[in-house]
């Protein structure tokens, strides 16, 4: 299991290394998983070792939102001016995300033939 945490958060290093030394407009994660997703794909062993860590981390997913959710709460005298704005951003990108989502689907569907029996 370490191993597999291991080579989480060195692909998250170099994706961030990366990102730094290049310059590139892409966090440093999104290169991480990236090269996640490559090295996964070449070697079934390190897919097996990073799997139950995937899956730990994944079932658990929502514990991370804890301290964000803390800084909100302990900011709440700063955001109190920008109530209105930032509710209506949460609602406009919920519906946005939900409303891309379904088209995808339904595009994906569409591609593939299914049918709806």
């Amino acid at each position: 299991m370490l191993h597999g945490l291991l080579i989480l958060l060195g692909c998250q290093l170099a994706g961030e290394t990366l990102a730094r030394a290049t310059g590139l407009p892409l966090p440093g994660p999104v290169l991480g998983l990236t090269l996640l997703t490559v090295i996964m794909l070449a070697s079934d062993r390190l897919l097996a070792l990073v799997r139950p860590v995937a899956q730990g981390l994944l079932g658990h997913l929502s514990l991370l939102f804890v301290p964000a959710g803390v800084g909100v709460v302990g900011h709440l005298a700063t955001l109190g001016g920008q109530t209105t704005a930032i509710l209506i951003a949460v609602i406009v990108s919920t519906a946005l995300a939900i409303a891309v989502g379904a088209l995808t689907f339904a595009a994906v569907a569409r591609l593939t033939g299914s049918r709806d029996d």
